[in-house]
Order: C-alpha cells, then structure tokens, then sequence
C-alpha cells in the first residue's frame, strides 16, 4: 500500500515531536503541592489498559496530585508548598493481555502485585526548606484495609501517599506557628 506524500510528509514531521513529548517529566499542581514526575516512560508499571498511554498517564499524575493536595491543604500553612520529585511508580496490580478476549488488556489486582512509589520530597516556605527527605512506599497490605465506595484510578497508591504524608510531614507541620 503506498501512502500518499502529504500524509508521509506529516507522519515524518510529527513523530520526533511525539517521542521527545514522552520524554519530558510532566508536572503537576494544585495548591500547595506540585509533583514533578521524572521519566515516567521508565517507570516499572504505569501501563495502560483500554485507552491511551499519555492520557493515562495524565489522569494517574492528576489524580495522585489531587489526593495528595487534598491531605496537605489541611496541615501545611499559608505560604507552604509540598514539592515532591517522583522517580518510579509500580501501580497496584499487573496488566494481562486477554489475547482478543476483550478489546484491551486487562489489570490483574492481587496481593502479589502492591503498589510502589519512590520520590523525594521538600516542603518550602519562600525559599526556605522547612523539611526534606526520600521515599520508597509500598503497601503490602494494600487488600487487606476497607475499600472506598468508589474505584478511582490510582486509588491504592493514593492512599499509600495519603499514609505517608498523615505519617511523615503532618507531625512535623501541625502545630508549627505561622511566619
């Protein structure tokens, strides 16, 4: 089959641009926390199943910064931001082929499979670092907890940053005097 020049012509001028978009490390914020995701295209399992991998991709990050900035606007103060650096996220579960089954893969939700997130993270005040740190969450018993009324995607490694933050940086902010 011969492609006429126009649509050769596109495909040669537009695939470079969506590689290298795939290679940039996408941001996300909503007040006060902004999460850079760092080459998500080598994480060990961000896979998509039944739709596209970049929109995916955006709807996890969105959803992880929602949750997150959901626990942090209760704690931390005017004028703190959470900044995190993600490195490598291995989603809950593990992505199956169904082999024509159904139209798209499927993911396998078991025990063996826990969700995993390693990031490193400051909470800043102007230019001030007010706490630093590195992370890698797991979440063995990611099955074992009462599970919410409503599936969200991203949902057990939302609660696994949920934990950490009620763990880790709300001790160390609740309380703290505003400057």
């Amino acid at each position: 089959m011969k492609l006429p020049s126009t649509v050769l012509a596109t495909l040669v001028v537009f695939s470079p641009i969506s590689a290298a978009e795939h290679l940039l490390n996408p941001v996300t914020t909503q007040e006060p926390v902004t999460i850079t995701w760092q080459t998500p295209d080598k994480y060990t399992d961000i896979e998509a199943n039944g739709e596209l991998q970049s929109r995916f991709e955006q709807r996890v990050f969105k959803q992880l910064t929602q949750t997150l900035a959901q626990s942090a606007e209760k704690v931390l103060q005017k004028g703190e931001q959470l900044q995190l650096t993600v490195t490598n996220v291995d989603l809950a579960g593990d992505v199956r082929p169904t082999f024509g089954a159904t139209s798209s893969d499927l993911r396998i939700v078991k025990s063996i499979y826990p969700p995993k997130i390693s990031f490193s993270y400051k909470v800043i005040r102007g230019k001030n670092v007010l706490m630093h740190g590195e992370e890698k969450l797991t979440d063995l018993n990611f099955l074992g907890g009462i599970r919410p009324l409503r599936d969200t995607v991203a949902m057990y490694e939302g609660e696994l940053l949920k934990h950490w933050f009620n763990q880790t940086i709300a001790p160390r902010r609740e309380g703290v005097p505003p400057k």
